[in-house]
């Protein structure tokens, strides 16, 4: 009798895993780490400054790179553990560290100064908040390398689920805030982790997390558990704060400052609720407060026209306008915290009803979009120190990037004016004019645009006091025709009534100071190299209006380190602080381990030059969509989620449908043509055709939006799973016998492709402030050609 000999089983973590649970067990991790990314540079712009908002993007890429590379480093050890139960086990692991970068990110003070011990904490926090993405890394990394032929599907669905996290985080950001939607990521992970379980006990250990996590996010709903704790390196003492709530565009709060209530937003800037009754105003402190400040001269000169405020606020450029005698005042406010909760609703006794007045209109909505799609002319256009350091930038990637202060903004402020009305603009000024002086040279090329030839008698410009000191407000007045005698008369009047009050710039009287010369040079350009700041003007291909610096004075000047505005241009140096961590951390978590543990990377440089090409030019693609759709869409936190949601589901279904269209790797030259062809055309045709689009309603443009970027994100979804596929295909010559490619191709190829996109995406801000998102778009473009020229090194290993 012949004696059978059982075959054996294949080893636990080579059992097939089902479509259904792979696909969506991978798209639930990757929709938890994406949605903790996007809630951290929300969270990261309120307790620490906006610059660092971009800090959550590097971490996020270089975690998730370090995961791939350990996962290469322990596959001897990882090899014994089914895939499943070492997904559950990290994504259930992954949920509690979520929870403790929580706590961490709350509660490790990082002050405005530059010294050793700021950097230390600034990289604890970094290497902190970088663990939940090394997990997911792993995880992503091991499910990978053992399912090669499903990788298209695979890097679908990862896709997918991020493109989800996209389209859930603004709802969740206004329904249950920052902190809590950290909790509401970790609560998904665990959720994950019940996919991911096979056996009864890890399912029902998940299933018990899961309900703790929704308990504490429900707990929390108040904010009363988990909120701010430190924020800009200051304690926040909850006895000051009356009302706090959090949305997508920021975190504003009513704090209680002596007698007054003032908003504060991001824990940064703030404006205070005004509640003076208009029938008792004359002769009162609120009177004499509010007409000698700067912004006052405009109501001097307009007092019964029609206004329209860009960013009220709290109420006071309103107030003052209607106290003046204004039939009409428009304000145009884009957070509905402000012009609804707190101004319509919370503090309306408060405020005297002032937004609820007849002769007031609030909208809410971005200025530029509302004033692209009115056919009002006024008298004024107002904006009072809009946005000076909670930037618009707050939750997306770098600076001080506003569209407000461009020239192209500053055309359509004239063009909206009645044809004797004027822009009153008034910004922050040092011992060293920069941001009112900047505000002249943008008007001034603005006028030259318009046909005005020598605008040098169309400016007012006066300060609260002499700028001896840091912090002066100054106004800038501007009109497209000159200031007649009987306007320069009455602002002369007007500074001897309140002697607060310094001309700096009268078309009669221009003085010896920088405005003057800037006027009277009528070349903001020229002026602007001459002068010891940057003050050229800026315009939407370059919107980096607060960033002042040149070269020599980012780490040049005391001075600067240590007035108020150090605290708008710390940006610079958190660019370069970011980029010198992510380019240590790169070495030493993605190249070092590989290159030392050798194998192919010492004989494959050009295919893997082909994944660092990719990883780069997407992500640089990515932030220039990004920058550029910030003005169509109305701000940061919109133009984020919907370039990124609409890029990563169209890069998903492009990667779904690769294999299919392109079954031979050798055709991985099709997409990549395509991209570049695209590109090409954007390159040259996307700034005017989304400019021309602003002042239509939202639904039309994220409509448009769809329209541009889909295509696009479609065979941009291609080449990498193409590229990944031909790398891993068959056996390479300089491997032991037995050995193929795939042993660390996959993990060389996620490694190289995330340290590209860390370095990239810190790049491609550098590139858009020193030559602007066109050039910043082109060398995306050059990126994905030299991905074009690499791919016969694919080839030939496929061969």
């Amino acid at each position: 009798m012949a004696v059978i000999t059982p075959t054996p089983s294949p080893p636990s973590s080579q059992i097939e895993i089902p479509d259904r649970t792979l696909l969506a067990g991978l798209a639930l991790t990757s929709f938890s780490a994406l949605l903790l990314e996007l809630a951290l540079t929300r969270l990261f712009s309120v307790v620490l400054f906006y610059h660092f908002a971009f800090l959550a993007i590097s971490i996020a890429l270089i975690g998730l790179g370090a995961g791939g590379v350990f996962a290469y480093l322990l596959k001897n050890r990882l090899a014994g553990l089914d895939t499943r139960k070492l997904a559950a086990r990290l994504c259930m692991a992954n949920s509690v560290v979520v929870v403790v970068v929580l706590e961490i990110v709350l509660h490790v003070p990082v002050a405005l100064e530059v010294s050793w011990r700021n950097f230390e904490r600034l990289t604890a926090l970094y290497l902190a908040a970088a663990v939940p993405f090394f997990l997911t890394g792993l995880l992503f990394a091991v499910v990978f390398a053992r399912e090669p032929r499903r990788i298209p599907r695979l890097y679908g669905a990862d896709l997918c689920g991020g493109a989800l996290a996209c389209l859930a985080v603004v709802p969740l950001l206004n329904w249950v805030g920052g902190p809590n939607v950290i909790l509401v990521a970790a609560t998904t992970m665990a959720a994950s982790g019940m996919i991911w379980a096979e056996a009864r006990a890890p399912r029902r250990n998940a299933s018990l997390l899961v309900l703790a996590l929704l308990a504490l996010t429900g707990a929390n709903y108040s904010g009363r558990l988990i909120d701010v704790v430190y924020a800009k390196g200051m304690f926040r003492d909850p006895a000051w704060v009356e009302f706090a709530r959090w949305n997508a565009i920021s975190r504003v709060e009513v704090d209680r400052q002596g007698q007054a209530k003032a908003v504060v937003i991001d824990a940064d800037a703030s404006t205070y609720i005004m509640n003076a009754d208009l029938a008792q105003w004359q002769g009162t402190v609120w009177e004499h407060n509010l007409m000698s400040a700067p912004p006052a001269l405009a109501n001097v000169l307009r007092p019964h026209g029609e206004y329209a405020i860009i960013g009220p606020g709290g109420g006071v450029d309103v107030l003052r306008a209607v106290a003046n005698g204004s039939s009409s005042v428009t304000g145009i406010e884009i957070n509905p915290i402000i012009a609804t909760t707190i101004m319509r609703e919370r503090y309306a006794d408060y405020s005297q009803h002032l937004y609820q007045r007849p002769d007031v209109h609030i909208h809410v909505t971005d200025g530029r979009s509302f004033l692209r799609s009115t056919p009002q002319h006024f008298d004024v256009v107002q904006m009072t120190l809009v946005d000076t350091w909670a930037s618009t930038a707050a939750g997306a990637f770098a600076l001080s990037e506003n569209n407000l202060y461009t020239v192209e903004a500053f055309r359509e402020y004239f063009e909206h004016l009645k044809p004797d009305g004027m822009v009153a603009i008034t910004r922050w000024e040092f011992r060293h004019p920069r941001e009112a002086l900047r505000v002249v040279a943008v008007a001034m090329e603005a006028l030259h645009r318009m046909g005005i030839a020598n605008p040098a008698r169309n400016f007012i410009v006066a300060s609260q006091g002499e700028l001896d000191a840091d912090g002066i407000p100054v106004v800038v007045l501007a009109k497209k025709i000159p200031f007649t005698p009987a306007e320069e008369t009455a602002v002369i009047a007007h500074f001897d009534r309140y002697s607060e009050l310094d001309p700096l710039y009268l078309p009669s009287q221009p003085g010896q100071n920088p405005f003057s010369d800037l006027i009277a040079s009528n070349d903001p350009d020229a002026f602007a190299r001459r002068y010891a700041y940057n003050v050229a003007p800026v315009t939407d291909n370059a919107p980096f209006f607060f960033f002042t610096l040149k070269a020599s004075q980012i780490l040049g000047e005391k001075g600067l380190r240590e007035g108020i505005d150090w605290k708008v241009n710390l940006g610079v140096l958190v660019l370069l602080l970011v980029l010198v961590i992510s380019l240590v951390a790169v070495l030493a978590f993605l190249v070092l381990p590989l290159a030392l543990k050798g194998g192919r990377a010492r004989q494959s440089s050009l295919p893997l030059l082909y994944f660092i090409a990719v990883g780069f030019g997407y992500i640089m693609v990515e932030i220039a969509f990004i920058q550029r759709f910030v003005l169509f869409l109305g701000h940061p936190t919109y133009a984020l989620t919907v370039v990124i949601f609409l890029l990563m589901l169209s890069s998903g279904a492009g990667s779904l449908f690769s294999r299919l269209w392109l079954p031979r790797t050798d055709l991985g030259w099709v997409p990549l043509l395509l991209v570049i062809v695209t590109l090409v055309v954007d390159v040259f045709f996307l700034p005017s055709r989304l400019a021309a689009m602003v002042g239509m309603d939202f639904g039309y443009r994220l409509v448009v939006s769809g329209v541009l970027l889909i295509p696009l994100g479609f065979v941009m979804g291609m080449p990498f799973p193409t590229g990944l596929r031909a790398f891993a295909a068959l056996p390479a010559p300089e491997f032991p016998a037995g050995q193929s490619a795939s042993d660390n191709a996959v993990e060389w190829a996620w490694a190289m492709n995330a340290a590209a996109s860390v370095l990239g995406s810190v790049s491609a801000m550098v590139i858009a402030i020193q030559f602007g998102l066109t050039v910043t778009l082109a060398c995306g473009t050059g990126a994905y050609l030299l991905a074009l020229v690499l791919t016969p090194a694919l080839r030939t290993k496929a061969a």
